[in-house]
């Protein structure tokens, strides 16, 4: 076997379609695209168009509403937290920051904002610092001789005329 006698398997590989080549050919006159009509037309995108008739789209009704400003939390909880320090994924010493649960593959993404709940039991004494917690969760943490540390909360604002 040398290198110029190297081929494809028998049926590996078919010839491009030649379109438009005479009747004959059977891919004559439209092309395999039938006849006429805006999907005969090249560069075309009929995505949800009915006809004329009202996509069913349009036609449904729009309900509830969309916050823009909703803050998406990543949820960690003091279960997995304990897992994560009996493999020796998370040291117990060192402050349980975003990068640390990252690290640890508790979260996906180190920058987003994460908050912790009670699920589970924690048995480690811990410094965890996360944008939200649950009651529950920090009571938990400071039952087992840890500290949560949240940032500061924004002055709730007086109602006017108060």
């Amino acid at each position: 076997m040398r290198l110029n006698e190297i081929r494809d398997n028998p049926g590996a590989r078919r010839g491009k379609k030649r379109l438009g080549r005479g009747i004959g050919s059977g891919l004559g006159k439209t092309s395999g695209r039938g006849v006429k009509g805006q999907k005969a037309r090249t560069g075309v995108r009929i995505k949800g168009f009915e006809g004329g008739q009202m996509p069913l789209h349009r036609r449904l009704p729009k309900r509830g509403f969309k916050n823009l400003f909703r803050v998406e939390f990543q949820i960690v909880n003091l279960g997995r937290l304990q897992a994560a320090i009996d493999a020796g994924r998370l040291d117990a010493k060192a402050d349980v920051t975003g990068a640390a649960l990252h690290a640890a593959g508790l979260v996906r993404r180190a920058e987003a904002p994460i908050r912790l709940l009670a699920k589970g039991e924690l048995k480690a004494k811990l410094t965890i610092d996360v944008q939200a917690a649950s009651a529950s969760a920090v009571a938990a943490v400071e039952k087992a001789g840890g500290t949560v540390v949240l940032p500061p909360q924004p002055a709730a604002a007086e109602p006017p005329g108060a």
